[in-house]
């Protein structure tokens, strides 16, 4: 299965390649700033098709197609581009994200970076890689002494200015530093091998965490929503640590 995952992210990752050095059209997609472009449908496609000749009778939730729901335990969660808005603007920070979970709980995780030729992956208590090397979350033990991250909903109302508001009470805290890369994935896996300390972001959706978030796990970090509640893959807030800085993450947060 860790094989499917990761031929399907890297095959992916190559069409994904193919579209970038060209000006690809791109619309909205249930908002203006939501968006969606050829690369994301092909990209889609393709995995797909790999799974489902390797395991037809699995389910199979993603970004742009939704739900194809049969009778297994199993079920694949994809996101086909991780930060479309990024690769719109050839901002090099996206992804292909692939999980597969059985019975709501994560066994695969695989992430690949096409441009930077990266590849996250973990299986359940087997650890997280980062190019067949094993990776760990970082040392840090204070938010002073912490790099996070965070992303942003795409509607600039309500949701927006909460998130801006805790990046405003995170700097009263001294981190080094906060950064919006525009890729949840990414984020999460930076995360998982020490590039970030923590992140957070609220309203996701299942398919923007479901790898990264065993991966961090397995890398020995730790990952709840923004109350400090168990890992679900039906969150929508999302923090993802070291694990040394959770607790005064969510402090934070519940301000």
């Amino acid at each position: 299965m860790k094989r499917t995952a990761i031929k399907a992210a890297k095959e992916a990752g190559k069409i994904i390649m193919s579209y970038y050095s060209k000006n690809v059209n791109a619309v909205g997609k249930g908002s203006t700033y939501n968006l969606v472009t050829k690369a994301d449908i092909a990209s889609e496609n393709k995995i797909i098709s790999i799974i489902k000749s390797k395991f037809p009778g699995h389910s199979i939730l993603t970004e742009e197609s939704g739900e194809e729901i049969h009778k297994s335990d199993y079920c694949w969660v994809i996101d086909p581009l991780d930060g479309t808005n990024n690769f719109y603007h050839k901002f090099p920070m996206f992804c292909v994200s692939i999980a597969l979970y059985k019975k709501g709980k994560p066994l695969i995780g695989v992430v690949y970076d096409p441009l930077k030729k990266e590849l996250f992956y973990a299986g359940k208590n087997k650890g997280a890689f980062l190019n067949n090397k094993k990776i760990k979350v970082s040392g840090a033990n204070k938010l002073s002494k912490s790099l996070l991250a965070l992303g942003f909903y795409y509607e600039r109302g309500s949701l927006m200015r909460k998130s801006l508001d805790q990046m405003k009470r995170f700097f009263y805290e001294d981190v080094h530093g906060i950064r919006r890369a525009g890729s949840a994935a990414l984020d999460i896996c930076y995360t998982a091998c020490g590039r970030f300390d923590g992140y957070w972001e609220l309203h996701l959706n299942p398919w923007d965490y479901a790898a990264g978030s065993l991966i961090v796990m397995e890398a020995g970090g730790r990952v709840t929503d923004t109350q400090g509640q168990k890992y679900s893959l039906m969150m929508k807030n999302i923090v993802a640590s070291n694990g040394k800085i959770h607790k005064d993450m969510i402090r934070v947060l519940k301000k």
